[in-house]
């Protein structure tokens, strides 16, 4: 079997393959590339060693068995022997579900997630989005301080449990999107600075020296991020990858990092004949990073839109902390303008950045299924301070309202693991660092995050506590009990209802038209033919819509159907969606 190493500054690199050392060779075609020949087998144990440094895992290793510090073992992906029939499953139309391995069940493998992705197609979602998967150090953390970016968590079951997860996806009809980190590596069994110039001085990121994306030695660090992430859409059949922070990746080469990416997953869409996405998470609002590589963008399928959230967020919390302000001032007001704008932030003034921010969409050539609207994430309910979920900060008519609105909004839904059902669980921050001063500098950083607004220390759970992850895990008892299981038949509903109507997956953002009254609390917008009306304020309302004798479809609390006038009659804190024919 042939190894290969970059290893660009060595002088010397020897490879270890159970228990036997090997001297390597520079590879004559490819500059600082090292090469050579051992025996090895499925499961075998190898590393390398650096002139006379101690022996480190594969940067390129498939598994980790014993975690990030450990040896790495040989895979043969061509031994698994796929059952599902799978063509894929395309964006335009898609829901989404974001997953957190560790927490989906207390089990928190990805056998035990896969035994309940039965609910999921019951559910209505098409994708189910799974969090970083990366091996880092410990067994339980949210999974962005992962390291081994071609390998998957030993505790999560390895890569044959990513396989057997995603089997059983596809045989129930659902596609898996996989979240991965290239802005930044972790900070404990991180080799990869021993290797080559993975890192550089030349930009800082909040996590401090930057991913090597244009500085000398950066075309082999491009080439290894790249390389993994095509690895999980081929080896694993993965359907689409959200990309982590993407406006961290400091880039200033003519030929951008992540169009570069966008044409090589193309490129093996096109190969393997199966539709692959990229969805990134930025808060840039700059159009070009989902705009055809052929109309100068960066060729990015879809995006997540913050904005959305943080308008609903703040219109239904009455939140105006940080990044709400702009919100809270703005109300309905900001929410219609994300609903027929995308954006919110599209060139106008932003307090919490204190400077102008954004840039509109041409909504001629973007659709809408080009951003992804949601009302819950993981960052928005983990980064709170008690990872409080907005069932536990709303009443369950506006949770519900929430529901409404997202998933018939004119973007691509996605849904937070429990939110279908208003899980009485909170996601917390939580990590397993083996590291004692790494692990006691992050809760005494979180901490003191959370001081400076007021928190006392003790309210704040210690993310080292094992308790901490322990409370995150959801309760499978809840969907089958009042009042969760009430909101689960509301989730039901609605993405039946967004399946079997085409004008609510329409991707013409332009066509969608917005009514709103800030005094009474009510906003309504048209979609075709459906029309959705939610009604905030705690009192029924009457909304002159003029739709007469529309026919309801679906109904949080009893509507009557409007009469001669046209006009809705709404109890107070629910949502109707309607049909004119």
């Amino acid at each position: 079997m042939q190894f290969e190493v970059w290893a660009p500054q060595a002088g010397r690199v020897t490879l270890r393959c159970d228990d036997v050392t090997h001297a390597l060779e520079r590879d004559p075609e490819r500059a600082g590339w090292w090469r050579g020949e051992a025996e090895a087998r499925e499961g075998s144990r190898y590393g390398f060693a650096l002139d006379d440094g101690r022996v480190l895992p594969d940067p390129r290793s498939r598994r980790q068995p014993d975690g990030p510090d450990g040896l790495s073992a040989v895979v043969d992906h061509e031994r698994y022997a796929w059952r599902a029939a799978w063509q894929g499953r395309p964006l335009p139309g898609a829901v989404l579900y974001e997953l957190h391995v560790g927490t989906y069940t207390p089990e928190g493998t990805l056998d035990a997630a896969a035994g309940r992705l039965g609910h999921l197609a019951e559910l209505g979602v098409t994708h189910v989005q799974l969090m970083p998967l990366c091996p880092f150090p410990g067994t339980h953390g949210w999974g962005y301080e992962g390291v081994s970016l071609w390998a998957v968590h030993e505790p999560y079951g390895g890569p044959e449990a990513l396989k057997r997860f995603v089997d059983r996806a596809h045989e129930l009809g659902l596609g898996v999107v996989l979240d991965v980190v290239h802005n930044h590596f972790g900070p404990s069994g991180n080799y990869l600075p021993v290797f080559g110039p993975y890192l550089t001085d030349t930009h800082h990121t909040p996590w401090g020296a930057a991913v090597n994306l244009d500085a000398p030695g950066s075309d082999e660090v491009r080439a290894y991020l790249i390389g993994s992430a095509l690895a999980w859409l081929r080896d694993y059949r993965i359907d689409g990858l959200r990309l982590d922070a993407v406006h961290a990746l400091v880039d200033t080469r003519a030929l951008h990092f992540l169009e570069e990416l966008s044409t090589a997953v193309d490129a093996l869409a096109a190969e393997t004949g199966r539709p692959l996405f990229l969805v990134a998470e930025s808060d840039l609002n700059d159009p070009r990073l989902i705009t055809s590589r052929a109309e100068g963008g960066l060729g990015l399928h879809a995006q997540w839109n913050d904005d959305f959230h943080h308008a609903l967020h703040a219109t239904l919390t009455g939140e105006s902390q940080g990044y709400y302000a702009d919100f809270a001032r703005a109300s309905l007001g900001g929410l219609a303008k994300t609903l027929t704008g995308g954006w919110f932030h599209d060139g106008s003034y932003s307090s919490f950045r204190e400077r102008h921010h954004g840039r509109p969409l041409d909504r001629t050539r973007v659709a809408g299924h080009r951003l992804l609207g949601y009302g819950q994430t993981h960052d928005q309910v983990g980064n709170r301070a008690q990872g409080d979920r907005l069932s536990a900060l709303v009443s369950p008519g506006l949770a519900a309202c929430a529901a409404a609105l997202v998933l018939t909004a004119p973007f691509t839904p996605m849904l937070f693991m429990g939110e279908e059902w208003a899980a009485g669980t909170p996601w917390q921050f939580f990590t397993d660092h083996t590291d004692p001063e790494l692990a006691d500098a992050v809760r005494r950083g979180r901490r003191r995050e959370f001081a400076a607004h007021g928190w006392k220390e003790e309210d704040v759970p210690d993310p080292q506590d094992p308790a901490t992850r322990d409370r995150s895990c959801l309760d499978w008892s809840e969907p089958e009990r009042e009042p969760h299981a009430r909101v689960l038949a509301w989730y039901r509903e609605l993405l039946a209802l967004r399946h079997r109507l085409p004008d609510l997956t329409d991707p013409d953002l332009a066509d969608t038209r917005v009514a709103y009254d800030e005094e009474l609390r009510w906003i309504a917008f048209r979609r075709g033919d459906v029309l959705v009306a939610v009604n905030l304020a705690s009192e029924p309302a009457v909304l002159p819509l003029g739709v007469p004798h529309a026919r309801v479809l679906a109904a949080w609390e009893p509507v009557e159907t409007p009469g001669a006038d046209g006009a809705v009659r709404l109890p107070g804190e629910s949502a109707v969606v309607l049909a004119q024919d």
